[in-house]
């Protein structure tokens, strides 16, 4: 409701004629201060309207807006992809190269949110080297985490293998066929420092055992040192065997190590200098190999190096112990009365 003060004019003085009202309960807001009103812009008689007193909570109302022509642009924002389209798009791409990829997600999920666009540049990167589609199945089929790498993490492998390896470019390939697991390893955590440990115990030629740079020192490499030296050798000797056969390093202590050696020791009764010049020992079969061929010349009562009774193949090892045996008199065999 509006209040409407009346003024009136006689002669220049200002009177305020008091309006009626009907009730003296109904309460109008007071006002505080009037300011004085110029006489030129009134008219002998003049109605003012005053507004309601404005409440503490209440906010000015927003200006009417132009129309949407005039409105300055929206930021653009990507449209949100839909991750089962994401999906889908990077499971028929992967068919496409021949790799199926439910079955790299049981032995690896992260997959599932790899980038499709880094999954492309690693492809591209990895036929520019010179692999063929079946190639590089096989290798994302032992090292699913290549799929996931970045261009430039495969990269420095690749140039840590020809610079600081001297892997020939020739075997570059082969190198990484038979140890995909190089290229998902970090040259300045892992590979590196394994070279290191390898050159400073005097394997040189690493080119050769490129398969141990992915391995850890402290998780692998030490651990068998520590075997060695625990049934019997000395470091210096563990050294030298490790250094004559490499591949030792990649042997389980439970299930390679202990048994063959307690076979060694106890069942064959050798000594150990043989392991030292002839690590390869624990490299054949337990029981397709070793054991057999013992029991053989312990039959024949023959003694045969271990190079000679391991390394040679069946049929060879037949004809050495039979032509053993004929050259030797019978009377040797005889047990004294």
């Amino acid at each position: 409701m509006e209040e409407t003060l009346h003024f009136c004019y006689n002669n220049g003085v200002r009177t305020l004629l008091k309006p009626y009202f009907p009730s003296s309960h109904l309460h109008f807001p007071s006002i505080s201060r009037v300011r004085p009103l110029s006489s030129s812009i009134l008219s002998s008689k003049t109605s003012i309207s005053l507004p309601k007193k404005p409440s503490k909570t209440s906010k000015f109302h927003p200006l009417t807006p132009h129309p949407q022509h005039d409105l300055p642009p929206e930021p653009h924002s990507e449209p949100q992809t839909d991750p089962n389209c994401q999906f889908r798009e990077k499971m028929l791409y992967l068919e496409s190269i021949g790799i199926d990829l439910f079955s790299l997600v049981d032995g690896y999920p992260p997959i599932v949110s790899s980038s499709l666009d880094n999954i492309k540049s690693t492809v591209d990167y990895m036929r520019s080297m010179g692999f063929t589609p079946i190639e590089f199945r096989r290798i994302c089929g032992m090292c699913p985490e290549i799929l996931s790498s970045r261009v430039t993490e495969i990269a420095p492998v690749f140039a840590f293998l020809l610079r600081e390896v001297n892997v020939k470019a020739s075997n570059l390939r082969r190198v990484i066929n038979r140890r995909p697991r190089l290229l998902a390893c970090d040259v300045e955590k892992r590979l590196r420092p394994t070279l290191y440990f390898l050159q400073r115990i005097g394997i040189e030629e690493v080119d050769k055992h490129t398969s141990l740079l992915s391995c850890s020192v402290e998780e692998k490499f030490i651990p068998r040192i520590e075997c060695l030296e625990r049934i019997g050798f000395s470091y210096r000797d563990a050294i030298s065997m490790v250094r004559r056969f490499p591949q030792m390093f990649c042997y389980s202590i439970k299930d390679n190590l202990e048994p063959k050696f307690d076979y060694f020791v106890m069942e064959m009764g050798r000594d150990l200098k043989e392991l030292k010049e002839f690590p390869q020992y624990f490299s054949f079969s337990l029981e397709n190999r070793i054991k057999p061929r013992h029991r053989a010349c312990v039959e024949k009562g023959v003694c045969f190096p271990l190079h000679v009774m391991l390394k040679t193949s069946e049929k060879q090892f037949r004809d050495k112990l039979e032509n053993f045996l004929r050259w030797i008199p019978l009377k040797t065999f005889h047990r004294k009365p």
